[in-house]
């Protein structure tokens, strides 16, 4: 997998190299300085990942990810705390902050190569076949998938594509969220944010920001969230 960096710091170019380095199966071909030098580099060359800052000058990397091509993946890198929430907004991979850890790094490039590999399978005619009261068949890699409702975690938008998450194995289909979620039983199913659709029998444990399913820790985008809480959080407590 090749990866790109673009960061207007110096030394965090040279530390982000640093863990690119050390980690398998990925290669750095280029580190710029601003979203003017990584676009121009970016329309003549193949990019699978970027290295992406968030406070730069100029173009900030959340409006640079908004123009980046659907088939290369961002991984927001960033001092800050703050613009977790509308980094997902913009379909990232992962939100790390700086200083990184090699293990934490190395979590987020294993997630990138995984999704890498699902989209490049065979996936032109993928789609959800099936709509059942407790399960979906949905087309994938050539095969037919049963997946139960109940046995679902939660629903990522990614690109064009929605992957669906369960205990066992993860199951990509060429449809949007938005499709995928208006197909699903509005009293298990609820979107939490522009990239992620939960279960909310398997939730976990919940804060203002984020619902925890697992190891998983999901986003709540800000437009969603009172809803969220309104309907499924707050009344539930109430109601016990």
């Amino acid at each position: 997998m090749n990866c790109i960096i673009v960061d207007d710091e110096p030394l965090a170019r040279k530390a982000i190299q640093h863990l690119i380095d050390q980690t398998d199966n990925l290669e750095s071909i280029g580190a710029f300085n601003g979203a003017e030098a990584a676009t121009e580099f970016m329309s003549k060359n193949e990019v699978d990942l970027v290295f992406l800052d968030i406070q730069m000058p100029g173009v900030n990397g959340i409006e640079f990810a908004r123009t980046i091509p659907k088939e290369t993946f961002v991984i927001f890198t960033t001092a800050f705390h703050e613009f977790a929430t509308d980094s997902y907004e913009v379909e990232a991979i992962d939100y790390l902050i700086k200083p990184v850890k090699l293990e934490r790094f190395q979590k987020g490039v294993e997630k990138a190569q995984a999704y890498l590999k699902l989209l490049q399978a065979d996936y032109a005619n993928t789609n959800i076949e099936t709509i059942a009261d407790d399960y979906i068949f949905v087309k994938a890699d050539r095969k037919m998938f049963k997946v139960y409702f109940n046995n679902i975690l939660f629903i990522e938008g990614l690109k064009d594509y929605v992957v669906i998450h369960t205990e066992n194995q993860k199951v990509m289909t060429l449809m949007n969220i938005k499709t995928i979620h208006d197909r699903l039983p509005k009293s298990m199913f609820v979107r939490v944010s522009k990239s992620y659709i939960i279960n909310i029998k398997q939730i976990d444990s919940v804060d203002n920001n984020t619902v925890y399913i697992r190891k998983s820790e999901i986003p709540i985008g800000n437009i969603y969230r009172d809803f969220f809480f309104n309907e499924f959080v707050t009344r539930k407590i109430l109601s016990k």
